[in-house]
């Protein structure tokens, strides 16, 4: 039994986290940390886990708590990791950050979008970013990942098969994307509230959004070259999921067959379904659920290719690709923990 502790278990991603560890055979959660709530129980918080957690309490970090487990869960604010992931490593506790404080590889570039110094530079190095898809390999060695933010996934997901196969212009990429109130977290914010949120629907951060670097990161390295990327976030009137509409500009001969592309790229990965042609996929499918599902489109056969990226922001977006990082760094059947279908309705 691999055992883990949760740093920060408090928030939508610690509470998924423990929702779907729950259903992991291979794992016991040990120890979930808050400054705020400790001594509370989690059941106390959360009822919805009465009969699963029933023992356990938040309690105060400690480092030498969470160094006798196997591995933890930073599901913290940005900068918290920094503080303790190098102690735990040191004494041979494998560390999964769904924060981004290891994700950029460029130390300027993180503190310039995250508005404070870096505090662990010298782990960068050692950090693999967790998107299974493409880093699955070195997952499976990491001691060190950083999980992939809930929009890059989405994004990136959708645009690699045509990056790797050079069929699309890397500098006319757009991505237009929704998603549910959950991604802003669980505190309180006026933006959040139900009179503010429901039956509307904004677009923010158009001037640049701090998920932008990593997501071009990702595609300039899977591209190998330089990528331009128009990213446009919206707050759309849901609780979760993630809705990436993706536009490319074709450089391939015209008579290129976009379905069998991405139906041969993503032919063996468990958590990614490329749906049939002419299929538009909804956020609903995947409610609860760690897949991301796929639709291309190429709209009256002109030069413009139109991918549909649905995944829940919470679970392939966060913590559900945490515990497919988990599975993989310990050699686990990459399912476990993450066999449930999505919810319906």
């Amino acid at each position: 039994m691999i055992k883990v502790g949760i740093v920060g278990g408090t928030g939508y991603t610690g509470v998924e986290l423990l929702r779907l560890l729950a259903q992991h055979p291979g794992v016991s959660v040990e120890a979930i940390t808050s400054r705020s709530e400790a001594g509370v129980k989690v059941t106390d918080m959360y009822p919805n886990l009465r009969g699963h957690y029933d023992g356990l309490a938040f309690s105060e970090p400690d480092a030498g708590v969470l160094a006798r487990m196997d591995a933890v869960f930073f599901a913290t604010p940005h900068g918290v990791a920094h503080a303790l992931a190098g102690d735990l490593l040191a004494r041979g506790t494998r560390v999964i950050d769904l924060s981004a404080d290891f994700r950029l590889r460029d130390i300027a570039e993180w503190e310039d979008w995250y508005g404070q110094t870096h505090g662990a530079p010298e782990l960068l190095e050692g950090a693999v970013y967790g998107l299974p898809e493409l880093h699955r390999e070195a997952i499976k060695k990491a001691q060190l990942v950083a999980v992939p933010g809930c929009y890059p996934t989405a994004v990136q997901l959708g645009f690699l098969p045509l990056l790797k196969a050079g069929m699309i212009d890397p500098s006319q990429l757009i991505a237009d994307c929704k998603t549910g109130v959950t991604g802003a977290g669980r505190g309180a914010k006026v933006g959040s509230l139900l009179a503010e949120a429901s039956e509307s629907l904004k677009a923010y951060a158009v001037s640049g959004h701090r998920h932008l670097p990593e997501i071009r990161q990702g595609l300039i390295a899977a591209h190998d070259g330089e990528v331009n990327l128009t990213f446009v976030p919206h707050l759309a009137p849901m609780i979760r999921g993630i809705h990436a509409t993706l536009y490319g500009q074709l450089v391939a001969e015209p008579e290129a067959d976009l379905q069998a592309l991405f139906e041969t790229w993503y032919a063996d990965e468990p958590f990614v379904d490329v749906m049939p042609a002419g299929s538009h996929p909804e956020t609903r499918s995947v409610k609860g659920n760690n897949v991301c599902r796929l639709a291309v489109h190429r709209p009256g056969d002109g030069n413009t290719v139109v991918v549909l990226s649905v995944i829940d922001n919470l679970v392939k977006g966060a913590s559900g690709q945490a515990i497919q990082n988990l599975n993989l760094m310990f050699g686990l059947d990459e399912h476990l923990g993450l066999q449930a279908p999505a919810l319906m309705p």
